[in-house]
């Protein structure tokens, strides 16, 4: 990806160090950061600030998107709230067993800041200072044109709410600072406590509202600034957070006007974003590799500059973590089964996951082609168009029961299956995928359309929600055999609100979503009534699953041999050539020809040591709103710390 030049923003930090600072400007804004006036006055040192925040609040190269969150990372690990959820495995501070709960233990995030120091740090506070130092002073300056000062604002009035919005939704209320505070811990006067729940939702809902109003108002962007905050991004962003106020997590009595509010507010970036060229791709396999396609509303830019030729690389690591090491990438991405099942039938009916396992695969929703590589799936990539993925093992000889298995090749992933979304049939294995380019879209309209149908189902607007579900429904490809794409027994409002929980969970696999979804409706155990209101099942006491698919001579007997004679691999396989041109008789295809090795030569099992031997997940309803962990709670005594970790603020009010 091209946009956000990350150049411009190297030569702005240089121009920032080399330029002579007005001393009588930092002293009077009490500001004490190297922050030349020209920012206010020119427009290449104004794009330059406004891309430094940017690079602030946006990942940085070489990250795996599918599995990222900033403040997961400035909590412990960028994969944190990916594996607090079913979408992959691994025990981290938020589902393993503590002792108790405690602002001490590190299952306290740390993602509302540290300690104010003598620098500056890239945290959640500084960025906030970023940008409202920038909008305390530029109308005191002239030198802007309006309509190109109204496009600088409004991106930094979105990025000021999309930073309180990702403390709001962990933390419930926090303090609200609107104005650049002098950097003094002695300072009684910015002490500020924390603001409720509501009133952070709505100064969120403000800025935005402000941003959507500037922008509407600005001067237009060049096609250089393909990437930048749209007026469409503000408000769909603006959809997402009062469809979170809207959700269990906040509104528990279920009140109708919030609900209403968020119709409304999903309705309006719905108008938007169609108005403005976004809609749902009908190329869903391969939408991701569209720089500002008409599904991106707000994506996250990369590039395929490789290191060392002179440019920045801000590299996409996604494809390389999710390549097989057969492949050149590091397989690092094992989705689960309980994912895996999620997916629906080619008609939209739900997968019976207590079916025949060897046919898990067979006439599946279209997306989850594209969104799994699974043995014996074809997974092209620039090198080797006809790629086969093989993920098999075989017992060794003189085996018995509970001895070592032999795979296809070692290593493999964890769960016998591995991510397919996001990896470009025409990406070169040179480097090891990491050079791939592909950005990352945060909101999409797919988003759009069921924060949406959320909202419709919320204000008992049932038909129209299910609508929306079925607009994702056909773009995805599935067969309309019953008139509403699988859902026609749908009938209550919990079951539509679970149709699009559903939804979600396919649609936004390995997107980040799935981590606040469960949140948002309070499904990480049942205490709250939800999972059994809503047909889902709990992840509280459950391990994360895959699959072994184990070889075999016959329908009755498993392979055994030596490590190096794989049972299916070149002519003189010793059972057959899983590459063979010529298919036995009565089979005219490779689909055929894989379902044949299936049937006669395979058999698919449950992998249940996916997750660490004696883990269960596990866990507390204290995470719904986390505390302030205890080095920062102990700097600033006058913030009231979360109910649930020893005090007495209220997340829900």
């Amino acid at each position: 990806m091209k946009n956000i030049k990350i150049n411009k923003l190297i030569i702005f930090i240089t121009t920032l160090v080399l330029c002579s600072c007005s001393t009588d400007f930092i002293e009077e804004k009490k500001d004490y950061s190297s922050v030349n006036v020209g920012v206010y006055q020119d427009e290449f040192l104004a794009t330059g600030y406004v891309d430094y925040l940017y690079n602030q609040m946006l990942p940085g190269g070489n990250v795996n998107m599918a599995m990222w969150s900033r403040a997961a990372a400035e909590h412990s690990g960028s994969d944190l709230f990916a594996k607090t959820s079913d979408e992959v495995e691994g025990q981290v501070d938020l589902n393993r067993e503590w002792a108790d709960i405690s602002i001490a233990n590190n299952h306290c995030l740390k993602s509302l800041g540290t300690r104010l120091g003598t620098s500056s740090t890239n945290m959640a506070y500084t960025r906030i200072r970023h940008c409202n130092l920038y909008l305390d002073n530029v109308d005191d300056y002239s030198g802007l044109e309006e309509d190109f000062k109204n496009q600088i604002k409004g991106q930094i009035y979105f990025w000021r709410a999309w930073q309180y919005f990702e403390l709001v939704r962990l933390y419930g209320g926090v303090p609200l600072v609107l104005t650049a505070q002098p950097a003094n811990l002695e300072d009684e006067s910015i002490q500020t406590p924390r603001s409720s729940s509501q009133e952070t939702i709505n100064q969120i809902v403000s800025d935005l509202e402000m941003a959507q109003d500037l922008l509407e108002n600005a001067r237009p962007y060049t096609s250089e600034d393909a990437g930048r905050i749209t007026t469409a991004a503000a408000a769909a962003l603006k959809g997402r957070v009062l469809l979170t106020w809207a959700s269990p997590l906040f509104n528990r009595s279920d009140d109708q006007s919030r609900w209403q509010r968020a119709y409304d507010a999903n309705l309006e970036a719905y108008n938007i974003c169609l108005a403005s060229g976004k809609g749902l791709d009908p190329d869903w396999g391969n939408m991701w590799f569209s720089d500002n396609g008409m599904e991106s509303v707000f994506g996250f830019g990369f590039n395929d500059y490789a290191a060392n030729t002179g440019a920045i690389a801000k590299n996409n690591y996604t494809e390389y973590q999710s390549r097989s090491r057969e492949q050149g990438g590091n397989g690092a991405i094992s989705p689960t089964k309980q994912i895996i099942d999620a997916f629906p039938m080619a008609d939209g009916t739900p997968y019976d996951a207590n079916s025949d396992l060897n046919h898990f695969y067979r006439d599946r929703d279209p997306r989850f082609y594209f969104t799994f590589a699974y043995n014996g799936s074809i997974w092209p990539y620039r090198e080797n168009p006809n790629y086969k993925n093989w993920s098999y093992f075989w017992y060794p000889l003189t085996s018995a029961p509970g001895s070592p298995i032999i795979p296809t090749f070692n290593p493999q992933n964890n769960t016998g299956v591995y991510l397919r979304k996001f990896t470009n049939p025409n990406s070169s294995s040179n480097n090891n995928f990491r050079n791939n380019g592909t950005d990352y879209m945060e909101i999409r309209f797919a988003e759009v359309v069921l924060n949406l149908a959320e909202s419709a189902i919320g204000i008992n607007n049932l038909s129209e929600g299910k609508s929306y579900i079925e607009e994702v429904r056909e773009r995805a490809g599935i067969t309309n055999t019953d008139g509403h794409y699988g859902l026609a027994s749908v009938s209550s409002r919990d079951q539509h609100f679970a149709a699009v929980i559903n939804e979600r969970k396919v649609e936004f696999a390995y997107e980040n979503k799935r981590f606040h979804d469960l949140r948002r409706w309070l499904l990480f155990n049942d205490d709250f009534g939800y999972c059994s209101r809503l047909g889902q099942e709990p992840i509280e006491g459950s391990r994360r699953q895959g699959y072994y698919t184990f070889a075999k001579t016959d329908a009755d007997t498993y392979y055994e041999n030596g490590r190096t004679v794989d049972p299916f691999k070149g002519a003189n396989a010793p059972i057959i050539n899983r590459d063979a041109t010529t298919y036995p008789d009565g089979i005219t295809t490779y689909s055929e020809y894989l379902d044949y090795l299936y049937d006669n030569h395979f058999e698919v099992v449950v992998r249940d040591n996916v997750d660490p031997t004696g883990f269960t997940f596990r866990w507390y309803n204290e995470y719904y709103f986390f505390g302030i962990y205890q080095q920062l709670w102990e700097t600033a005594p006058y913030l009231q710390q979360t109910q649930g970790w020893g005090g007495s603020f209220d997340p829900l009010n």
